[in-house]
């Protein structure tokens, strides 16, 4: 529903953005938890993400320029500067780079910052074009659609429907990085001062796609996505982060026999997933799955020098704070005992 929803809504938006020089929106990339099929939250808290790929109109060109002053492993920080290139001769007659007269607004004007794109400014200008183009889409009969204040970096909509059942979406934006699955996006980890100029490199895309290409692999399709909500749930109100569970079960399906991935196996990928997690723990190493991984599989597309990178390590704060360390394995056997 949701993303029926908004494929209707983006069909609206590109009908009024295809005579103009702004942003081409893509089709929206259901992520996280939600769409992976294993959200660790209540049905009814459940916030359905959704990443907004963006290309630049004709005319404008995306560079995506790395901030070599700032490495947040293992998301690397970049600006997106938007550079106009010769469009003489093209579909679109009028050449930003060669002709300046007579010339409609258009993405340097209105949605960047120094010739680099803003994600505040974008934000605003997308929860624009949401509230005007809403009440034209049939499903408005049925729902009722609210833009809720909430970052310079991401649009949050609540819509209620008729039955007064309500769910919360929330679009961030997005820019490939190349032909890879990997994208830089307006999410910034809840850093409130990093500029609206900064995107961060996401692997949520990737992610998505390898729950997908596993689900069709293994004998029963969701299986291990019920194993990673049950382990996610067995943590809540631990320091273990659902990410560190998921990343755990990413290592497994990669290296376990995707016959071992059913029902009459349940009480051993359980114990499995719980034994890695121990001794993670021990060992405060748990390496960030898409860096350096040979195993990787080939439907993943990941720019050629994730294999050369450092392995980065999801635990790197056990190892800085011994106290951290101590209490992650007292929390660990507490729930082991249980």
């Amino acid at each position: 529903v949701v993303k029926e929803l908004v494929d209707n809504l983006l069909q609206v938006l590109r009908l009024r953005l295809s005579n103009t020089f702004l942003p081409v929106l893509q089709e929206a990339i259901g992520v996280g938890s939600a769409f992976e099929g294993w959200s660790p939250c209540e049905p009814d808290d459940v916030i359905y993400h959704l990443l907004l790929p963006l290309k630049p109109p004709s005319g404008h060109r995306f560079c995506l320029e790395p901030l070599g002053s700032r490495w947040q492993m293992p998301a690397k920080d970049f600006r997106i500067r938007v550079e106009l290139e010769c469009s003489c001769g093209g579909e679109n007659m009028l050449c930003f780079l060669h002709h300046t007269e007579d010339q409609m607004p258009h993405l340097l004007d209105i949605l960047c910052t120094n010739s680099y794109l803003d994600a505040a400014k974008l934000t605003r200008w997308f929860q624009d074009l949401v509230k005007k183009a809403w009440e034209t889409l049939r499903q408005a009969r049925h729902y009722q659609m609210k833009v809720l204040p909430h970052s310079q970096s991401s649009c949050l909509l609540q819509v209620t429907g008729d039955s007064g059942s309500t769910f919360i979406l929330e679009i961030v934006f997005g820019v490939q990085q190349g032909a890879s699955d990997i994208f830089l996006t307006t999410q910034t980890a809840g850093d409130t001062d990093a500029p609206s100029t900064r995107w961060t490199e996401s692997y949520i895309v990737a992610e998505v796609k390898f729950f997908s290409h596993m689900a069709k692999q293994v004998p029963c399709g969701r299986f291990h996505l019920k194993c990673l909500h049950l382990c996610t749930s067995i943590l809540e109100g631990t320091d273990f982060s659902p990410y560190i569970i998921k990343t755990i079960v990413m290592y497994l399906l990669n290296t376990t026999p995707v016959t071992g991935w059913c029902r009459r196996n349940c009480i051993v990928r359980l114990a499995d997933i719980m034994r890695h997690l121990h001794c993670c723990l021990r060992n405060k190493t748990l390496n960030f799955f898409f860096f350096g991984n040979a195993k990787m599989p080939k439907e993943i597309i990941l720019p050629p020098e994730f294999q050369t990178y450092e392995p980065y390590n999801l635990l790197q704060h056990l190892v800085q704070n011994p106290a951290a360390h101590t209490e992650a394995l007292r929390q660990f056997e507490e729930i082991q005992e249980e």
